[in-house]
């Protein structure tokens, strides 16, 4: 009987000493806003480059708490740019900010600055290419090459599925 009470002890020992307390990961601060999206680039409801739907992301940024980059990856007018985001309402702007691709000695290439209004996520109010439910994007966006022009980009969620790709 001293042998099996014995036995148990040294079991539930081993057992309890091998359960780690593992730390709970968490996501980044915009994680409600980031995503990859395709998106159309309009102006007065023209798609301005006939480019369709092109590939556009948003995503933290070092700070993640109160800011987002949104990238257009160089597929539209070409702008990388910070904004402040409000994570309680899912929405974003900036005014006139630097555009991270702007390359003085190549001025002509992209804006130096970008102010962007009207910024908002929509959670599960889009939808693919092939009908899967998605997140939406909207926002309006001002380069300072063409001051008073409101350029549109709006879209969904990427959802990575081959047949959604654009």
């Amino acid at each position: 009987m001293k042998k099996l009470a014995l036995i148990l002890v040294v079991a539930v020992t081993a057992l309890t000493a091998c359960t780690k307390e593992k730390p709970e990961v968490g996501g980044t601060g915009a994680e409600k806003v980031a995503n990859e999206w395709w998106v159309r680039l309009t102006v007065e409801g023209n798609d301005i480059y006939k480019l369709g739907h092109f590939k556009m992301a948003t995503y933290n940024t070092a700070s993640s708490k109160d800011s987002i980059w949104i990238d257009d990856l160089k597929h539209g007018y070409g702008f990388k740019s910070k904004a402040k985001v409000d994570l309680s309402n899912l929405t974003f702007g900036a005014a006139n900010v630097q555009n991270t691709y702007y390359d003085p000695a190549k001025p002509a290439n992209f804006p130096l600055t970008v102010s962007v209004t009207n910024g908002k996520v929509l959670p599960g109010a889009g939808l693919s290419k092939t009908g899967n439910v998605t997140d939406s994007i909207y926002l309006e966006v001002e380069f300072s090459d063409d001051p008073g022009t409101k350029y549109i980009m709006s879209g969904h969620a990427r959802t990575q599925f081959a047949e959604d790709e654009y």
